[in-house]
């Protein structure tokens, strides 16, 4: 018998394991402070649990439209509206996905041709790329300014081509942890407005913005609304990463080519978790309150690296901190990450892992989502350094 397996050509060849997934390994074998992955170490609210619990108990446990609940895409409809001032129609300009990483191929496969190029922004979550090339098209690398990490709009410019077919934005951004400001929203819209071209805006974060600043969805912006997919994330917001639910709204004729694919990669959500996050999002105090929330953390988590040997970089939105390890080593970030990990039990992620091929600044990405004892024992073990 002829049990060889056939050989195929790797649609991606280039992937690997990811840096998340390597330096989470890194930090169970150790025995270290996991403050790498991008997830919380809390619960979520009970009543959110109760929620589910309750639409489980009643029953609603089959298969959902496949557009998503309708009383859940409402409810999104209603939150935008009440923050951004734009109206989406629930019925043809809202899905609810299987989180915001299925989102986003979902909304690059639907409108991206063989051939095409896709402005990128470096550093980027891991994602973007894959999937563009799952697409067939081409990711065209453009760098946020290093140090700062703001949009360089002569350099998005001239990336822009006959050829460009869409342009992911991600604010607050992942990992810098930055936001855009309301003029870079504007003149993103400015560069734009001759061309075609289509905005993935990753505001999976958008709750997440700190001192007094406001998130700049797409979405206030007429001009970007009319040409965006606006990907967002209840996992993020909730405090339930696990649970892989999120959403993307749209106007009707882009959303209506993200459903022909969404209907064929995943058809539809889990049933229960929708109706209970439906139910919570009646009481919008949450996703209000949430900046105060994470804010309280980033001060604590920078107050206690100011007495370390790190620069600290800003943290505007998300729930990541990046530092600067020059005063303390001249290992490469990957380099220094796995020491951190290995001799003083603190995992983080380098940031040249979102570059392509790397970029060293002697710069590694702490995720403060945690508990105030997490916080704080990460805390006691880099003072050491």
């Amino acid at each position: 018998m002829n049990l060889r397996t056939p050989l195929i050509e790797s649609r991606l060849p280039a992937v690997g394991t990811t840096i998340f997934t390597l330096m989470s390994a890194l930090a169970q074998e150790h025995g270290a402070v996991n403050l790498g992955q991008g997830f919380p170490d809390f619960d979520c609210d009970p009543k959110l649990i109760d929620a589910v619990d309750q639409a489980m108990r009643h029953g609603l446990n089959q298969y959902p439209p496949m557009t998503g609940v309708p009383a859940l895409r409402e409810a999104v409809a209603a939150k935008v509206a009440a923050l951004y001032g734009h109206v989406y129609d629930a019925g043809a300009e809202i899905t609810i996905t299987a989180g915001a990483t299925q989102a986003i191929l979902t909304a690059i496969l639907a409108i991206v041709h063989p051939g095409d190029e896709v402005i990128v922004l470096d550093p980027c979550y891991d994602s973007y790329e894959p999937n563009i090339i799952l697409a067939g098209g081409r990711a065209v690398h453009v760098p946020l300014t290093p140090g700062s990490f703001r949009p360089d709009f002569d350099r998005i410019a001239a990336a822009l081509s006959p050829r460009t077919r869409a342009i992911i934005v991600n604010t607050p951004h992942n990992p810098s942890a930055t936001v855009w400001s309301a003029d870079d929203m504007r003149r993103l819209a400015e560069l734009l407005r001759p061309t075609d071209v289509i905005v993935i805006a990753d505001e999976v974060y958008e709750h997440m913005v700190y001192d007094g600043q406001a998130h700049q969805s797409a979405a206030r912006f007429p001009e970007l609304a009319a040409r965006s997919f606006i990907v967002s994330s209840f996992g993020k917001t909730y405090h339930v990463t696990g649970w892989k639910v999120g959403y993307a709204a749209a106007p009707a004729p882009l959303m209506a080519e993200f459903r022909k694919v969404h209907q064929f990669n995943v058809f539809t959500v889990n049933t229960p978790m929708q109706h209970g996050l439906a139910a919570y999002m009646a009481d919008p105090s949450p996703y209000l309150e949430l900046p105060a929330f994470y804010q309280r953390k980033r001060d604590l988590f920078r107050a206690g690296l100011a007495k370390t040997r790190f620069s600290l970089l800003p943290s505007e939105g998300s729930y990541f901190q990046c530092v600067d390890y020059s005063a303390i080593s001249d290992d490469s970030e990957e380099a220094f990450c796995r020491r951190l990990t290995r001799e003083f039990g603190v995992a983080a992620i380098p940031l040249s892992a979102f570059y392509p091929g790397g970029f060293e600044q002697h710069i590694v990405r702490f995720c403060f989502a945690k508990k105030d004892a997490t916080l704080e024992q990460a805390l006691d073990r880099l003072a050491r350094l």
